[in-house]
């Protein structure tokens, strides 16, 4: 039986390198577009063995290179995201809404046997923010180019390579105070990477198509025991600062300016809705995927990077005495 092709768009990211391993174990053949081989592009030829895995350099926006590597492809996974917008190309709209609206149009022309998209949790609910509404505008775009499309929208998703545990606890382990907006009240419902993969995977063996599926963990957990969780890991005791809107806001918009902002007005716009299943739509658990890995067990794996002591301060090192 011949290999499927599996074409990744984002597949240097924490989601992609662990859906990358798991595929090419499970016999998938992967090609991965980038736009930085040498940056990039090197470290992903690590995850697999030689002849089942290609790595492509181009511009994503390049539709004739595009058109070449849809040839040979049978299911399409889009993993491209960001958090903040940087230069004229780096736009919500441009990587949220133009992006998926050419590769859902291509997966029709070549007939794939899927196009799986990952977006996000709650935006339908976000509608003051941008980013909410472009990840809104670029599913309904997929939608119309391709009705069999496969749509997920993951919580938080946390590991070792993440952005967003590994950024809390270094903040946490160098500020003396911790700012938390809205009272800390924002729920959401942390999903591991494996188990975000896990639910990819078993998406491809079945060939479930034509649903949005709302990918969760096990837990729900707010904003402020999220930070709490983090601060008891680390064994740091932080002061827990509730930050007025008005001021936030000002910080927010300071941070802006930088090339990596820490906040950006339009996140702060996100923490003021749940980030939790709705209801509404299928979850990996009703497509058989329930997730298993807990917050705060599998953030200990790695938290002692941040502890005093590193990896001595581990219940390895720990005196039984």
């Amino acid at each position: 039986m011949k290999a499927k092709n599996c074409l990744i768009f984002g597949g240097t990211g924490q989601i992609g390198t662990s859906l990358i391993r798991k595929l090419v174990k499970n016999n998938y053949k992967v090609t991965v577009v980038t736009r930085n081989l040498h940056q990039k592009g090197n470290f992903v030829k690590t995850q697999a063995n030689a002849g089942y895995i290609d790595i492509v350099e181009a511009n994503p926006f390049d539709e004739e290179v595009l058109n070449k590597l849809f040839q040979k492809a049978d299911i399409c996974i889009n993993l491209v995201g960001i958090l903040y917008e940087s230069g004229k190309n780096n736009t919500f709209k441009n990587i949220h809404t133009n992006f998926p609206d050419v590769l859902s149009k291509l997966a029709n022309l070549h007939n794939l046997e899927q196009f799986i998209h990952v977006s996000a949790l709650g935006i339908d609910e976000a509608e003051t923010s941008v980013y909410a509404k472009s990840k809104v505008e670029g599913e309904k775009k997929i939608k119309e180019n391709f009705p069999r499309a496969l749509i997920l929208r993951p919580s938080i998703v946390y590991s070792v390579d993440d952005n967003f545990t590994t950024l809390f606890m270094t903040l946490i382990n160098r500020l003396p105070i911790f700012p938390i907006y809205y009272n800390g009240a924002t729920k959401f419902m942390p999903i591991h990477c494996s188990d975000l993969t896990d639910i990819i995977q078993h998406s491809i063996e079945k060939e479930i198509n034509s649903k949005i599926v709302q990918c969760v963990g096990p837990e729900t957990l707010t904003f402020k025991e999220l930070v709490q969780t983090l601060m008891n890991l680390i064994d740091k005791k932080r002061l827990l600062i509730p930050m007025p809107l008005f001021f936030a806001k000002i910080i927010a918009s300071a941070m802006e300016i930088l090339p990596k902002p820490l906040l950006t007005r339009d996140q702060l716009n996100l923490l003021n809705f749940d980030n939790i299943s709705s209801g509404s739509y299928d979850t990996n658990s009703s497509i058989g995927v329930p997730s298993k890995k807990l917050f705060s067990e599998e953030v200990k794996k790695y938290c002692y990077m941040w502890r005093d002591g590193g990896q001595f301060s581990t219940e390895r090192y720990e005196s039984s005495e």
